[in-house]
């Protein structure tokens, strides 16, 4: 099953008979094994990494650092869930170190981030303060290089 994941989460797009090929097992297994892992959860989704800058889409992103307050008995769990909620999040990751909770959110210009985190998420009874990041530029994302190869432009000299 490992194996089979591992596949998957690099390439969600390969066929069954490839993925069976490259496991070395019938299709039909192969199959079992995917309807299995959905099944369990160990699948969340497929998606395409999209380079939205290339597209030419306006979009911005930015990483929130997040002091909370945990509940008594549910620890994290209500206020990750209740962040979790709101559309305009892409991820919520419950952290170590100096930060609680990292949350991962998406618009279409700066200010429309700045106003999600000063109307509707630190309003929040439970977080006590945040910390706002903005991506700049992303070069590397779910193991995929967004850079082309930088081209070579050294002349060749024969002597």
């Amino acid at each position: 099953m490992q194996e089979l994941l591992q596949i998957l989460e690099k390439n969600a797009r390969l066929s069954l008979e490839n993925i069976a090929a490259m496991m070395d097992l019938p299709t039909e297994q192969v199959a079992a094994m995917m309807d299995e892992a959905n099944e369990k959860g160990y699948i969340h989704g497929y998606q395409a990494l999209v380079d939205w800058e290339k597209a030419g889409v306006n979009q911005v992103e930015a990483m929130i650092e997040l002091h909370v307050s945990p509940r008594k008995d549910r620890g994290f769990e209500e206020i990750a869930t209740a962040i979790a909620a709101f559309e305009e999040v892409d991820s919520v990751m419950l952290m170590s170190g100096s930060y609680d909770l990292l949350v991962s959110i998406k618009g279409q210009s700066f200010q429309e981030i700045a106003l999600f985190v000063a109307k509707r998420l630190s309003p929040l009874d439970d977080v006590l303060s945040t910390a706002t990041s903005f991506v700049l530029r992303t070069y590397k994302r779910g193991g995929v290089l967004y850079q082309d190869e930088e081209i070579d432009e050294r002349e060749c000299t024969v002597l």
